[in-house]
């Protein structure tokens, strides 16, 4: 009896600690809820309305009611037009479509002659979105006659940057977002907390350093850091599985360092509002679920409900992924997307301001 009254008052004791803790206690409930949501909700690898674009080179009716005929498989949704294959290409390479359908100038000819009526230009560096795009290569056309066709495709595709559909060519990319997330943001806020905890922030309050100088202080050493990681994954992932770096090393590094910052000055505000190293490394575990499951790493961004999408925007992981996998597998540049940039330099920004007044309030 003895020793379990002894036990009784240790978790007495322990459940007193939680409940005064009150962002342990809400981490415990939202972890769980969050990540139930995000796997049953927002997560579908039934992927529909994959941004596409149409090459139409002798439009007419049966062209027009063949496209029709595809947008109503909802897997695709046509948003741009072409007059070359290399406007085509050059959209796929910006990230702006993910296909193009393209139908050539003797449509009904090849209908009749039982041939493939078009062809898809691919971004395959999406095995997912591939698969999907794939899927409609024998989708049956039967105001074209399609029922008394041969055994024949109705469309060919046309695979680019991931030809082969390894799955590597897409997750070592994605994975460089997911690591530089989870290290610059737990590193970060971590940074003033442990201060706090071993009493060296009054110290660093006498010296005449103001809190914004302290805030970039504390973010440049792990940028150099971040960078060294990302060369140590692309390197690898080159080496090893023999990932394509098709991208120039100012595109790669540039659009790293734009999201480096945005991860530090999150890590910065968590460790303003995180009153121990354990409470920031939950945060930091709340922030990083997300990020792996709407960014675009395991799951196709077009695959998920239009709620989730806005919440996946409003992560500097989302703009990341869009960012390096087109800069590293297809050459892109970080003009053709010029709003995922302006978002971490404007997220960045923001959030300094923020880290900083928080730090000034905690001071006084």
């Amino acid at each position: 009896m003895g020793a379990l009254s002894r036990i009784s008052a240790i978790m007495f004791k322990e459940f007193r600690q939680l409940s005064r803790d009150r962002l342990t206690f809400g981490m415990v409930v939202m972890i769980p809820l969050i990540e139930l949501l995000l796997f049953g909700y927002a997560i579908n690898s039934n992927i529909r309305h994959i941004s596409a674009g149409i090459l139409d080179e002798a439009p007419s009716s049966a062209s027009r009611m063949l496209v029709e005929t595809v947008r109503a498989t909802q897997v695709v949704n046509f948003t741009e037009a072409y007059l070359t294959v290399q406007e085509a290409e050059a959209a796929i390479t910006a990230g702006r479509v993910r296909t193009v359908l393209v139908l050539p100038r003797d449509l009904e000819q090849r209908a009749a002659s039982a041939l493939p009526l078009g062809q898809w230009l691919v971004d395959a560096s999406d095995n997912i979105v591939a698969s999907a795009i794939i899927g409609l290569r024998t989708m049956p056309i039967d105001f074209l006659q399609q029922s008394v066709r041969a055994p024949a495709p109705t469309f060919e595709t046309v695979l680019y940057f991931n030809p082969e559909r390894r799955t590597p060519v897409n997750i070592v990319p994605g994975l460089l977002a997911v690591i530089l997330t989870m290290t610059m943001i737990l590193f970060t806020s971590t940074a003033i907390v442990r201060e706090k905890e071993r009493g060296n922030l009054e110290l660093l309050i006498t010296t005449p350093l103001h809190s914004f100088e302290l805030m970039l202080g504390k973010i440049v050493p792990y940028i150099l850091i971040g960078l060294l990681q990302m060369l140590i994954i692309l390197t690898l992932g080159h080496v090893v599985f023999d990932v394509p770096i098709n991208g120039r090393p100012e595109q790669i590094v540039g659009a790293t360092l734009l999201f480096i910052a945005a991860s530090l000055t999150l890590g910065l505000i968590i460790s303003t509002v995180a009153k121990t190293q354990l409470q920031a490394m939950q945060m930091t575990v709340f922030v990083l679920l997300p990020s792996i499951l709407l960014s675009g790493f395991m799951f196709p961004y077009e695959g998920m409900p239009e709620l989730a999408q806005w919440i996946a925007e409003t992560l500097p992981a989302t703009h990341f992924v869009r960012m390096i996998r087109g800069v590293v597998l297809r050459d892109a540049s970080l003009g053709d997307a010029p709003e995922d940039s302006l978002y971490l330099i404007a997220f960045t920004a923001v959030g300094l301001v923020i880290a900083t007044l928080k730090f000034r309030k905690s001071l006084d």
